[in-house]
């Protein structure tokens, strides 16, 4: 497995519009940096979001999200988002997203992505990505 599609980086600087009255990035906002980045990986993979409704009819949700917090982001600091494949099966992609500043790791997200329809039921990865992509993502865990 090359691995080439596994993992992806993405930077974005920190807007005043990101912050809090501090200049510290608001919680919540680690959410949409994370998710800027699952697009540009999607994007960097040929699938951009128009394309995967228009084409395929098909949307990815985030179905479970875990937040480990580490140190704050600031005003101006320039922040890499790294999103690394860590399985994918049926409908499910699991993805670990880590956030740093040159300095510091600020946060950690676990984060499982639902391929769905536009009425939201589940869709198989095979029927959207190619086999050949999918033969160098890792297989996810089964859950119950």
């Amino acid at each position: 497995m090359s691995g080439a599609h596994r993992k992806h980086s993405a930077t974005f600087r920190v807007y005043y519009e990101d912050t809090d009255a501090a200049g510290i990035v608001y919680h919540a906002n680690y959410l949409r940096f994370a998710e800027r980045a699952r697009t540009e990986m999607l994007r960097a993979w040929g699938f951009d979001h128009p394309t995967l409704e228009e084409r395929f009819g098909v949307h990815f949700a985030v179905r479970r999200c875990r937040i480990e917090f580490r140190s704050p982001a600031r005003l101006d600091d320039m922040l890499t988002v790294e999103s690394e494949v860590i399985g994918a099966y049926g409908a499910r992609l699991e993805l670990m997203q880590r956030i740093r500043t040159e300095a510091a790791a600020v946060a950690d997200l676990a984060i499982t992505l639902a391929l769905v329809d536009l009425r939201l039921r589940p869709v198989r990865l095979l029927r959207v990505l190619p086999g050949e992509l999918l033969a160098e993502l890792p297989p996810a865990p089964r859950r119950s």
